[in-house]
C-alpha cells in the first residue's frame, strides 16, 4: 500500500534532471545512468562490496536455508539458501531521509 503523497520516480525522470543540471541531452544522461547501474550489478554479481561515502554501502550477503510456511495452506516448505543485496545508508542519506518533510 502506497503512503499518501508518495510517488514513484522513474529512471527517465532522474535522467531528465541530471541532463538539465549537467547541460547534456537526456539521451546522454540516460545512457550514463544505465552504464553506472550496469556496473553496480556486475560488481555485486561478483560478490564485491560497493561503498559510496555519505550515500551508503551495498553488500552481497548469503541468506541461510530455512523452513518457511505457505501462507495459503499452512504447509511447511523448504526455502533454499540464496545471495541477496543488502544496503546500509550513509550519514548524509540517513540525515536527509530522517529529516521531517514539509507538512509533517
Amino acid at each position: 500500500m502506497a503512503e499518501e503523497g508518495k510517488r514513484t520516480v522513474s529512471k527517465r525522470e532522474i535522467a531528465e534532471r541530471v541532463a538539465r543540471k549537467a547541460k547534456q541531452t537526456q539521451l546522454v544522461a540516460k545512457r550514463i545512468i544505465q552504464l553506472f547501474l550496469d556496473e553496480l550489478i556486475e560488481e555485486l554479481a561478483h560478490g564485491n562490496k560497493l561503498e559510496f561515502r555519505d550515500f551508503g554501502v551495498f553488500d552481497v550477503v548469503q541468506r541461510k536455508r530455512r523452513v518457511g510456511r505457505n501462507p495459503r495452506t499452512g504447509e511447511r516448505v523448504a526455502v533454499p539458501a540464496k545471495r541477496v543485496v543488502s544496503f546500509k545508508m550513509g550519514r548524509l542519506m540517513r540525515d536527509r531521509v530522517a529529516a521531517p518533510q514539509e507538512g509533517e
